[in-house]
Formats: C-alpha cells, sequence, structure tokens
C-alpha cells in the first residue's frame, strides 16, 4: 500500500493517488498537488474542497491551494455538485491541456527569467580577470543560451505531438 494515503480510499483509488503524488515530485510540485489531481481523476463524482480534505487527510489550506494551483494549470475545473451552495471540482484528463497548462504556467516563466539570468551571468563572465577561466564560462553561458533556445523551439512541437 502506498505510504501516506488514507486507509478509507480504495485500493486503486489510494494507487492512483501515489501514482500523481510522486509524479509532481518530479516538477518540483507539493504532494497533495498530486494527491488532489489524482483523487479527482479516479473519482466518479465531482468533488468539494471538504471531500478532498476529508478523503485526502490535508489540511483545508493545502486542498485549497492546490485546487487553486490545478484551476491555474487547466487540470481541474468547476462543476455542477448535488449542494448548490458547495463548489464542486473534477479533473480535466486531455493530456493536451495538462501539458499545455503546465508549460504555459511553470515553464515558460521560469524560461523567460532565465534569459534575464543569463544576461547577469555574461556580465559577471566579463569581469573575470583570469583569460582562461573567462573564455571558459563564457563558453558555458553561451551553452545555456543555445539550450534556452532549444527548449523554446521543442516546447511548443511537444503541445502539438500531445494534441491526441
Amino acid at each position: 500500500m502506498p505510504e501516506d494515503v488514507p486507509q478509507s480510499l480504495a485500493e486503486i483509488e489510494k494507487q492512483v493517488i501515489a501514482l500523481f503524488a510522486h509524479g509532481v515530485r518530479v516538477a518540483g510540485l507539493p504532494r497533495s498537488v498530486g494527491e488532489i489531481y489524482g483523487l479527482l481523476f479516479i473519482s466518479r463524482e465531482p468533488l468539494a474542497l471538504d471531500d478532498l480534505v476529508k478523503r485526502l487527510s490535508i489540511s483545508k489550506g493545502s486542498a485549497s491551494q492546490g485546487l487553486k494551483f490545478l484551476r491555474t494549470l487547466a487540470a481541474v475545473r468547476e462543476v455542477e455538485g448535488p449542494d448548490v451552495r458547495r463548489t464542486y471540482f473534477e479533473a480535466d484528463i486531455e493530456l493536451k491541456k495538462l501539458v499545455g497548462g503546465f508549460i504555459r504556467e511553470q515553464m515558460r516563466p521560469h524560461m523567460e527569467s532565465g534569459k534575464d539570468r543569463l544576461k547577469g551571468l555574461e556580465d559577471e563572465v566579463s569581469k573575470e580577470g583570469d583569460p582562461e577561466r573567462r573564455a571558459f564560462y563564457d563558453e558555458r553561458v553561451k551553452k545555456l543560451e543555445r539550450w534556452l533556445k532549444q527548449a523554446k523551439l521543442v516546447l511548443p512541437l511537444i503541445q502539438r505531438v500531445l494534441g491526441e
């Protein structure tokens, strides 16, 4: 049985939740984000915030922040539920949307800030007094610039390939 998954869940729910919880670690996201998405993914009915808190044994704050983040990625959406006074959520299970949301909200901003950081690195290279070290640093900074350019070309292709 996966660790840290509440006992009140069916075994398949536990396994799916654990799968997503471990998967978000690769992206450096909180475990609770994966748990929330995993439970919504495997749930037949939409769930409200309180349902997530109870079934996952996470704090209301973690559930709220996780839902906010997942909504920003377009990984979950609000839907109608049995109680009109509560907000219900369900997972969006289209891979293209999930990847597109992650690229749009996480990768692109990181790459944009990377451009600024590279400019700062270029300034630091020019300050290096030792010509050998300056040449080495310059080579590495240019390599980072090429990687950034390649990533900008590859990300849209990834989105198109996953277009199902």
